[in-house]
């Protein structure tokens, strides 16, 4: 069903990386949920009403909130397309971001409403009204949530969508707490009891929550994330393969939207090669970053000595060193000047970025103290630095 739709439904559904196709991704995700949402909003508002259910009819809303964001989030995947202009150089690609933060607060509204009407419930109960087919109409509630939560993992994997993949989170909550829903029914069916409220409780803590995980999960772009180490490991491997490039560092990538990035990066070239000849290159770079990996990419060039073997072997000394003061350490800009009676030691050291002010304070230091042991003349001038990629998972 979802390939069908998917190529039914969209043109040139397999050129992933143009906006238009991915706002078609978006267009036909957001349509499909409504529908889905509505269809069931009514089929549980209507069982709610008869079963005086107040779990139910949690549920249903739950459902109607789902539509709705669908709704935002059509109009927000429909206004990031708007090309960059004047004011916005960048593009409009974050309001599908703030789209899917307004549908979270949407779901916390929800959930806090329905957490109230269930604890009123859990105080003063309502006799429900068994019937047998509440069981057989929330079973297929259970599963076209299902479905349509597959449907936004699969398009969302296609287009790499958080947005998509909140949806597809925020359905899985929706297949539990019906599950939930159908559980208090059949309690009551067969024994009489009604744990409608209590169940009325635990389904609004897990839409709230649902929806507290849809916010987390656009607020990290938008505050600005780490670096996904296999992006990193894209880029960096992109710019080293060129013939003059020696090495990399000090990547940062800004996320404009799904889709739309603008990365920097150093590029270290050989400090004997033609000036003229390594902006060739790194323009090359560029022009091929943006063709190749959808990246508006900037090079800053870093000359490094290549053959000085003083400056090579004073560099491996001073990387040894560091070794062994912090593993998880490392240096970079390596540069040799000689005086009269010192020589200054000048680079860059990049330790991880959740160490305390003391421990990158200490760092240097210890450094320095090591290479003068080594030689009375070195005196170093050492700038700390960062990796801004995120961390992979043990």
């Amino acid at each position: 069903m979802t390939e069908f739709l998917i190529r039914h439904f969209i043109k040139d559904y397999e050129n992933v990386e143009k906006i238009s196709v991915r706002t078609a991704y978006g267009v036909l995700a957001s349509i499909v949920g409504i529908f889905c949402n509505v269809f069931l909003f009514a089929v549980k508002f209507v069982t709610g009403i008869v079963l005086h259910s107040v779990s139910v009819t949690a549920d249903a809303f739950n459902n109607l909130s789902d539509a709705g964001s669908s709704v935002i989030s059509f109009v927000g995947v429909k206004m990031a397309e708007k090309p960059a202009d004047r004011d916005h150089p960048f593009g409009h690609g974050r309001i599908e971001y703030i789209a899917a933060l307004v549908v979270a607060f949407l779901v916390l509204e929800v959930g806090f409403t329905f957490l109230k009407d269930s604890i009123g419930r859990i105080r003063t109960p309502e006799v429900l009204n068994f019937q047998a087919v509440s069981i057989v109409i929330l079973l297929l509630s259970v599963g076209v949530k299902l479905w349509l939560g597959l449907f936004n993992r699969k398009l969302g994997e296609k287009i790499d969508s958080k947005v998509m993949k909140a949806v597809f989170t925020d359905s899985m909550g929706d297949v539990v707490t019906t599950g939930a829903t159908i559980l208090s029914v059949a309690v009551f069916g067969l024994t009489g009891v009604n744990i409608d409220g209590i169940v009325g409780v635990g389904v609004a803590l897990a839409v709230m929550w649902a929806g507290v995980g849809i916010a987390r999960d656009t607020l990290e772009p938008l505050i600005g994330e780490a670096i996904d180490p296999k992006v990193y490991e894209d880029i960096k491997n992109f710019v080293e393969n060129y013939s003059g490039i020696q090495g990399t560092h000090d990547l940062i990538v800004h996320n404009y939207g799904p889709g739309r990035s603008m990365a920097s990066i150093h590029a270290e070239v050989p400090n004997d090669m033609d000036v003229e000849k390594s902006h060739e290159i790194i323009d090359r770079i560029e022009r091929d970053a943006a063709k190749a990996l959808g990246i508006f990419l900037v090079i800053h060039m870093d000359p490094v000595e290549m053959k000085d073997e003083r400056v090579l072997r004073i560099r491996e000394m001073a990387a040894d060193l560091l070794r062994e003061l912090d593993p998880s350490c490392s240096l970079h800009d390596f540069r040799v000047v000689h005086g009269e009676k010192h020589i200054n030691l000048i680079f860059d050291m990049v330790v991880p970025i959740e160490y305390d002010d003391r421990t990158r304070e200490e760092l240097p230091k210890r450094l320095a103290e090591k290479l003068k042991e080594a030689d009375p003349r070195y005196e170093c001038v050492i700038t700390v630095d960062y990796e801004y990629v995120a961390k992979t998972d043990e």
